[in-house]
């Protein structure tokens, strides 16, 4: 087996494997799974996931390979494309109505420009003199640099009385007497139309040799300076383009292979957008990214086979399953549940830190192969338990779990409301489990607090209020006692397409999370 200095442990964040040097480390690392053969089905719309639980993973795999017929392209909305959107808004007086139909044009626009000629279907009767003359038009509208960025196509949407007029001089090029077709800039609804249908009609008269698939991501965090109301009016206006276009168009086109557009989204996201008939598009139309495992049966668990593959596929030879991770973690521990283990693995001792997503253990990894790196008394072939009791461990690892928090509440709150939110632990006095009384003493303190100098976030509102927030954050669990026995409660364990928001118990005994106790200041009475 390698030594520990020569393991290449991969990347946090998915998006760097698109980068070419990385492409050969991320396919062999990364599992193909039911997931991945779930997400090709051409009934699958939507990708839902925690955040870190490997949703930009399965996009950037499929877009980096052409896998079984079906070429991906992954498109991330970034923090200028919501402030284009805003102005747009500003500058045309927006509808909420108007923003489904503008993704519908910047989704075709894209799709149409991640096609190539070895993409058709050569067949002699194939016809594709429609999409050609829309490319043509299109590369005249971007002056022969276009490049298939929403940033892009939100460009040709706030010009779309000169890109209708450049699709309509094209199409109707050399023909006489032809229609006259007056666009104005008053009538924007009516250019986007225009243009919609034009995309639709050519896509209507190619044929396909493979699937196309589009991703779409950057939906999780929302740019502190774009209002809440606006970012969810965007994303709204894209979730319902994509199931309009995924449900009512792309499977009317006949004799081809399938179009379809996939959002990237995490379940409380998916759950802000309101849709109609939502449990059973969850069930139907989604992807659901779930690597929850129990203590008992972690060692057939798609978590652990991820983590052991990704130390079992960097060796010269490969060993069975299971034997990468023993190598390299061969310690156990006294077990959290004597009544059922006398012991527990390495693996069970990082799993009750994390929260159950692969982003969690492969950075405790990426941080205790740095203190190793950094201590020269290592064993230099396996991770020593040591490693992960340092408070420089520790205290990394509780940093990242916070900055995941961070970016999850800013969907819906500000950096300020964030900062008033963290004073709350200053008043539990250290205490990392308390009861639904003690918890009461520590709120009411809190808000005394707050009102001396600052407003009452909404989500403070009241205790019951502020308790479920905790819950949702998976900063707190509560804990249930039942003949089979005491079981902790916690909402990433609780949540599941029939139940996207799990609920708190009031009246409970409850605890903080043990990945936070050092960044929230917890796990000791001061």
């Amino acid at each position: 087996m390698k030594l520990v200095a020569d393991l290449n442990l991969g990347f946090n964040d998915a998006e760097n494997y698109q980068r070419r040097e990385n492409k050969k480390l991320f396919n062999d690392i990364f599992v193909k799974n039911n997931y991945l053969e779930e997400l090709i089905e051409p009934s699958k719309f939507f990708l839902i996931g925690e955040k870190g639980t490997g949703k930009t993973a399965y996009s950037v795999f499929l877009s980096n390979n052409n896998y079984k017929e079906n070429i991906s392209t992954l498109k991330y909305i970034r923090e200028t494309d919501y402030q284009k959107f805003v102005a747009l808004k500003k500058s045309k007086h927006l509808q909420l109505s108007d923003y489904d139909s503008i993704w519908k044009v910047i989704i075709l626009l894209l799709l149409a420009g991640s096609l190539n000629k070895s993409d058709f279907n050569h067949n002699p009767i194939s016809k594709r003199m429609k999409m050609n003359t829309l490319l043509d038009a299109i590369d005249n509208y971007y002056m022969h640099a276009f490049s298939p960025e929403i940033i892009s196509a939100l460009q040709l949407i706030d010009e779309s009385k000169l890109a209708a007029e450049t699709i309509f001089n094209f199409i109707n090029a050399g023909v006489e007497h032809s229609q006259t077709i007056k666009f104005e800039e008053s009538r924007f609804q009516m250019n986007l139309l225009y243009i919609q249908k034009q995309f639709e009609n050519a896509f209507s008269d190619i044929k396909l040799k493979n699937n196309h698939i589009l991703f779409i991501d950057g939906i999780d965090i929302r740019p502190g300076q774009i209002p809440y109301a606006d970012y969810l009016d965007c994303v709204k206006g894209l979730a319902n383009a994509v199931w309009s276009l995924n449900n009512d168009f792309f499977p009317s086109i006949k004799d081809s292979k399938r179009l379809r557009v996939v959002l990237l989204l995490r379940p409380d996201i998916f759950n802000s957008i309101g849709f109609q008939n939502q449990t059973n598009k969850l069930h139907d139309n989604s992807v659901y990214l779930d690597w929850r495992t129990t203590y008992e049966d972690f060692e057939t668990s798609e978590l652990f086979f991820m983590m052991d593959n990704l130390l079992n596929s960097q060796q010269k030879e490969k060993a069975n399953v299971g034997e990468a991770w023993g190598h390299y973690f061969p310690w156990y521990e006294p077990s959290s549940n004597f009544s059922k283990r006398d012991r527990d693995s390495s693996f069970l001792c990082l799993l009750r830190y994390s929260y159950c997503r692969p982003r969690d253990l492969i950075t405790m990894i990426q941080l205790m192969k740095s203190d190793h790196k950094s201590k020269r008394d290592y064993d230099p072939n396996y991770f020593q338990s040591a490693l992960f009791h340092t408070n420089s461990f520790k205290e990394k690892y509780s940093r990242y779990l916070m900055g995941g928090i961070k970016d999850q509440l800013s969907f819906y709150y500000d950096a300020v409301d964030y900062d008033i939110f963290l004073k709350f632990f200053m008043f539990l006095n250290g205490k990392h489990k308390f009861e639904f009384d003690e918890y009461k003493v520590a709120y009411n303190d809190f808000i005394d607090e707050i009102l001396k100098s600052e407003q009452v976030p909404k989500f403070v509102e009241s205790p019951e209020q502020f308790l479920q927030f905790l819950y949702e954050s998976n900063i707190i669990s509560f804990r249930e006692v039942h003949e089979q026995g005491v079981f902790d409660r916690w909402c990433y364990r609780e949540r599941c397409p029939s139940n996207i928001t799990p609920k708190v118990k009031l009246y409970a005994k409850y605890q903080i999370h043990h990945g936070l106790f050092k960044a929230l200041n917890v796990g000791r009475v001061r």
